[in-house]
C-alpha cells in the first residue's frame, strides 16, 4: 500500500501540491488536490499543504473510526447509491413520474462532478461548495442549483439512515451559504382579461380540427373557475363534477395524487363554469371515458400532459403573445377574482378562499396570491364575461390595433 505523501506539479509556472492518499482507498482516498478553503485551485505553499493534509488524514480516519463504531462495512458510492435512492423513492408511491425525473436529472449531475466510482464518505463540504459554485458558473439560477442541493441532501438523509455513512455526517447540511432562488411576482389576470382570454377560447376555430384539442374551452374556463393546479384540473374525472350539488370535487385518482392533505377539497361550480360544462359533458361530443379533459395519444385513455399550443392559440386572439399566458396564472386569478366577491352581503373571507385552493391556512393566500389588481369588481360570484367589461377591453383592443373577438374567425 502506498505511503500518504505530498507531491508537486507545475501549472502555469507554478507548483501547486496534491496528496496520494490511496492508503484510505477503503473511504475513498485518492490522489486529490490540496484546496485551501476560499481557493479554487491547489495550494502552492508547503506549510499550508502540510495543514491540509494533515485535515484531510484526519477526516479519512474520523471515517475509517466511524465505520467500525457504527458498524458499517464496505464502500458506497455515489452512482450506485444513487440509484437505490430513486429505485426506494419510486417504491413508495408517494412521488410524480416529473419529481422522480428531477430529482435522477440532479444526481446525475452530481456524479459527473464527483465521479461515479466517488465513496460517498469521502465528498466534503468544500466539495459541495465548489459543485454549487460550478452549477452557478455555468448558468443556472441559484434557485435551480439549491434544488440540486436539496436532491444530495436527500440522498444524505438516506445514507445516513441506512448506515452507509456515519450519523451526523451531511456535508451538504454543513455548507453556511446556500443559494436562496429569487422570488419573482406572480403573474395574474385580471378580471377583464381573463374574460377577454375566455371569450377568445369560445370563438377560437383552429385551421385543423382533427389535430387541435376539442374542448380548449371547457378546460381553461375549469382553470379559471376553480383556481385548481394544473394536474388537479387535468386529472379530474367526470364524476367530480356535481350539476346536482353545484359543486367540484379536486380528490386523487388513478390519474395524479394531490400535493397535500388539504388538496383534497370542494369548491363551487359557479354559474358560468356550469353553463359551459353542462352542454361539454351531456352533448353529442361528451368525454368518451372517465377523465374529463381526456387525451388519446397512444391510444388509451390518459391526462393531457402540454397545454402550450391551445394556450398560445388563444392567447393570440386576445393580443397576447407566445407564451405569455400560462396555466399557473389561472390559480392566482381566481384567488384574485375570489377575494373581491361577496359573501352574504360581505367580502368574502381569507379563510375560505384558502380552502378553496387547497392550503392548510391563510398565509399563503395573504403572502402570494392575494392579489388586488387594478381593478375592482365586487360580485357574488366569480365570473368572467366580456359584456360586463366592453369599455376597458375595447380600450385594451384598439390600443393592440385587434377587433374584439366576439365572432369567430372566418
Amino acid at each position: 500500500m502506498k505511503a500518504t505523501q505530498i507531491y508537486w506539479r507545475a501549472r502555469g509556472g507554478v507548483r501547486r501540491a496534491y496528496a496520494d492518499l490511496r492508503e484510505y482507498a477503503d473511504v475513498g482516498g485518492q490522489r486529490e488536490a490540496l484546496v485551501a478553503s476560499g481557493e479554487k485551485r491547489a495550494t502552492a505553499d508547503p506549510a499550508t499543504a502540510q495543514v491540509l493534509l494533515a485535515r484531510r488524514i484526519e477526516q479519512l480516519d474520523g471515517l475509517r473510526r466511524g465505520r467500525a463504531l457504527h458498524g458499517l462495512a464496505g464502500q458506497a458510492t455515489l452512482a450506485t447509491f444513487a440509484g437505490a435512492h430513486l429505485i426506494a423513492k419510486a417504491d413508495t408511491g408517494k412521488f410524480t413520474e416529473r419529481w422522480l425525473a428531477l430529482s435522477e436529472h440532479h444526481l446525475e449531475r452530481a456524479v459527473a462532478h464527483f465521479g461515479a466510482g466517488r465513496e460517498l464518505g469521502s465528498i466534503t463540504t468544500t466539495d459541495v461548495r465548489a459543485w454549487c459554485e460550478k452549477l452557478q458558473a455555468s448558468g443556472l439560477s441559484a434557485g435551480t442549483a439549491r434544488h440540486h442541493l436539496n436532491a444530495l441532501s436527500n440522498l444524505y438523509r438516506r445514507a445516513r439512515a441506512e448506515r452507509v455513512v456515519p450519523s451526523g455526517y451531511d456535508p451538504v447540511g454543513d455548507l453556511l451559504e446556500k443559494p436562496v432562488g429569487r422570488r419573482d411576482e406572480a403573474k395574474w389576470l385580471e378580471v377583464p382579461e381573463a374574460a377577454l382570454l375566455l371569450e377568445a377560447a369560445r370563438t377560437y376555430v383552429p385551421k385543423r380540427s382533427d389535430l387541435a384539442v376539442p374542448f380548449g374551452y371547457p378546460l381553461i374556463a375549469a382553470f379559471l373557475l376553480t383556481g385548481g393546479r394544473r394536474a388537479e384540473v387535468l386529472g379530474l374525472e367526470v364524476g367530480d363534477v356535481s350539476f346536482d350539488r353545484k359543486t367540484v370535487t379536486f380528490r386523487p385518482n388513478d390519474w395524479r395524487r394531490l400535493k397535500t392533505a388539504t388538496s383534497f377539497r370542494v369548491v363551487p361550480l359557479w354559474p358560468q363554469l356550469e353553463a359551459i360544462l353542462r352542454p361539454y359533458v351531456f352533448g353529442a361530443g361528451r368525454p368518451p371515458g372517465r377523465l374529463l379533459f381526456p387525451c388519446y395519444k397512444t391510444g388509451e385513455e390518459a391526462m393531457l400532459t402540454d397545454l402550450r399550443k391551445l394556450l398560445d392559440a388563444a392567447a393570440a386572439r386576445g393580443g397576447w403573445k407566445s407564451a405569455e399566458i400560462r396555466s399557473k396564472m389561472f390559480r392566482h386569478t381566481y384567488c384574485a377574482a375570489r377575494l373581491q366577491t361577496l359573501d352574504e352581503g360581505a367580502p368574502v373571507s381569507v379563510y375560505t378562499v384558502a380552502k378553496e385552493l387547497g392550503h392548510g391556512g391563510e398565509a399563503m393566500v395573504r403572502r402570494v396570491y392575494g392579489h388586488l389588481g387594478q381593478m375592482r369588481h365586487r360580485a357574488k360570484v366569480v365570473e368572467y364575461r366580456v359584456e360586463q367589461h366592453r369599455k376597458v377591453l375595447a380600450e385594451r383592443l384598439t390600443a393592440l390595433g385587434l377587433a374584439p373577438p366576439l365572432a369567430p374567425r372566418a
